[in-house]
């Protein structure tokens, strides 16, 4: 296998996966890849099953060095300059480092995480099934914390043979947030509206346990205290200071402050790339209409392979061009009227 070794990092780079499952019921609670969409992407360019384990790049700046062969590299999620050799890689592109390069990544420049997938995957022993990394519970491998310089991966060598690919983009939706009330919204009363209509700020202290924000109280009338109970990726917690959190990948499994709604799954790729600052607003939707979105999600990475093509190919009909009248009527700007 080839090495990739890190040469510098910020505290929020980790190896991540799907996500461990089928344990929470004992409190260990599932991890795994804050933006999944954004992780099937690169893996699926990179040839690896779409939810293998790749690098999930925080929003700091980022280098690492090829050692003992070439790799193929894989890049998706948030957007940020990023070169080998000086050489410029390009977002949703696959692209071959060689032995001694070093590929360097500068901060996000929209979005939080980056996922860095490398063909034939990233050497690890699976902890209760995943890679990924819970650093407050010291699980994860090959390393059961962030990334750290000096750190040394054993990764896939790349296929020579293989051809550059390039993935087509979509725009991710401007709309807000949604989610599905409950299950504890009829602890909140009139509340519930105040939640739905403010516009809230995602606080500097989320991270990947939960997203703070900030903005109007939401008001507990029957306190803020319940026999605690489980809690899900996306489920929004309403602590006494009327401040929501969202829970994220390295929730707890169970909590004791009411929840007022829970983010779809759908949608908590796109909320994990907020940055911290933005203004986020909510959507209340029906449990059938989550589901639905749900199952669109699933169909999208299941089609991802149908959307690579070879980098730098036209996707152009050149004939339909022809025929077209791009440049409407043509007139000699000397000549007279």
């Amino acid at each position: 296998m080839s090495k990739l070794v890190v040469v510098t990092t910020g505290p929020a780079t980790s190896i991540q996966d799907a996500g461990r499952f089928g344990a929470q019921r004992y409190g260990l609670t599932t991890s795994g890849a804050m933006d999944r969409t954004s992780l099937a992407m690169a893996n699926t360019l990179a040839g690896n099953s779409p939810l293998a384990a790749a690098i999930e790049i925080g929003p700091f700046a980022t280098a690492f060095t090829v050692r003992n062969g070439a790799v193929r590299v894989a890049l998706s999620g948030a957007a940020r300059v990023a070169d080998v050799a000086g050489s410029p890689l390009l977002m949703s592109e696959t692209a071959l480092i060689a032995d001694g390069e070093t590929l360097r990544l500068g901060a996000a420049r929209s979005g939080v995480f980056t996922y860095l997938a490398i063909e034939g995957g990233i050497a690890g022993e699976p902890v209760f099934g995943s890679l990924s990394v819970n650093a407050r519970a010291d699980l994860g491998s090959p390393f059961p914390r962030p990334l750290q310089a000096g750190d040394v991966l054993d990764v896939g060598t790349a296929q020579v043979t293989s051809h550059e690919r390039a993935l087509d983009t979509f725009d991710q939706p401007q709309s807000p947030i949604r989610v599905v009330m409950g299950p504890q919204d009829d602890e909140f009363g009139a509340a519930c509206d105040v939640f739905l209509n403010s516009e809230w700020r995602i606080s500097a202290t989320s991270d990947r346990m939960g997203y703070r924000l900030e903005g109007p109280k939401v008001v507990h009338p029957g306190g803020h205290n319940i026999v605690s109970d489980g809690a899900v990726h996306g489920s929004i917690q309403v602590p006494g200071n009327g401040q929501p959190i969202v829970l994220m990948a390295d929730h707890g499994t169970t909590g004791g402050y009411p929840k007022i709604a829970t983010v779809i799954s759908a949608d908590l790729g796109r909320f994990a790339q907020m940055q911290s600052g933005a203004m986020v607003r909510f959507k209340a939707v029906t449990v059938e209409e989550a589901q639905n979105e749900a199952r669109k999600l699933a169909q999208f990475i299941q089609a991802l392979p149908g959307r690579i093509h070879i980098a730098g190919g036209s996707s152009l009909n050149l004939v339909e061009l022809q025929k077209a009248n791009v440049a409407g009527v043509a007139v000699n700007a000397i000549d007279d009227p």
